[in-house]
């Protein structure tokens, strides 16, 4: 049975995840020789609230496991699409190498990492996408830590789309951007022990995913199924996932219609606040129509005309970072 925790933290990630992980019934899957890999949203060089998951979330989920196993690990890739930037230096700036030392779990980057390839069905064509084997072969529970925020080119990012990073390779990203719904469908079906630990503390709206309104929404979500902690978090954030195309296409291929049968431990729909919404500026749509063209992908980030269109757009939009 689907499981679904919500609860207001109050400034108390400790006590949230605790009842989180028991009254889901995830507690019961920790043991002493579980491999858990934890995978937080470290999207930008320095952490930003409604952007990045939360380090004292992270921290808090750390001192958790503790309780039951040693075997921990951090993950993310290289970040940054076009502008490509070191996680190793994210980790530093966000202080996980200082929990890594305090707590003695281990931080991975996955772009350094082994691979084996998933074949995706796009179509006509088969894709292959390359997965770190630590993720596929060496871990027993995968936990995604997203936060809820917009996204230009997917309209809204949390649990599902959180994957898109264990890609390891940012440049082969932005290539698999028109087959975004078929490939992160299966991305997240690789990792079958999988659950979502929502870090609800901020949100982002008007822009994203790095620029925006920051939301201050103070509860978190744990859920036994990745697709369905999408389903809610998506109805939180004021939007119909009949709306967001990849979702629309995951769930109908994943027989999920609405939440009848699904377990709650309170209302959900209390913790709905103001609606989300995405305002794009005209410098965001060269990286829309690229997301959903093969050839408009291959002449933005592949062709020799990439670097003087980049060139060209700083010119009107300063760089994230």
């Amino acid at each position: 049975m689907v499981r679904i925790f919500i609860k207001t933290l109050n400034n108390n990630h400790n006590q949230a995840i605790s009842e989180a992980f028991l009254w889901t019934g995830v507690a019961t899957r920790l043991t002493s020789t579980c491999a858990v890999t934890i995978k937080p949203n470290l999207t930008f060089p320095t952490f930003q609230k409604g952007v990045m998951t939360t380090p004292e979330a992270l921290e808090a989920l750390i001192v958790y496991l503790k309780n039951y196993t040693d075997r921990i690990t951090i993950c993310e890739s290289d970040s940054g699409g076009y502008n490509r930037f070191s996680m190793d230096k994210v980790f530093r700036a966000t202080g996980i190498y200082d929990m890594v030392r305090r707590y003695g779990v281990r931080v991975v980057n996955l772009s350094h990492e082994p691979s084996r390839t998933i074949e995706v069905a796009c179509g006509l064509r088969s894709i292959s996408v390359p997965l770190p084997t630590l993720l596929l072969d060496e871990t027993d529970l995968f936990i995604t830590m997203p936060v809820p925020k917009v996204h230009s080119n997917t309209i809204v990012s949390v649990s599902i789309k959180n994957q898109w990073g264990v890609i390891q390779d940012p440049a082969l990203r932005l290539k698999l951007h028109p087959y975004f719904k078929e490939v992160i469908h299966q991305v997240n079906k690789a990792f079958p022990n999988a659950i979502a630990l929502v870090d609800g503390k901020y949100g982002l709206t008007r822009s994203g995913p790095l620029r925006g309104d920051v939301v201050n929404l103070n509860w978190i979500l744990l859920a036994n199924s990745i697709f369905y902690a999408d389903y809610v978090v998506t109805e939180l954030m004021g939007y119909d996932y009949r709306k967001i195309p990849y979702l629309k296409s995951i769930f109908a291929k994943e027989g999920i219609s609405s939440l009848q049968g699904i377990a709650f431990n309170e209302d959900y729909r209390k913790y709905k606040k103001e609606r989300f919404y995405l305002k794009r500026k005209w410098t965001d749509y060269p990286g829309v129509l690229t997301f959903n063209s093969r050839l408009l992908a291959y002449i933005g980030y592949d062709s020799f005309l990439a670097k003087p269109l980049h060139w060209l757009l700083y010119k009107f939009r300063e760089p994230f970072y």
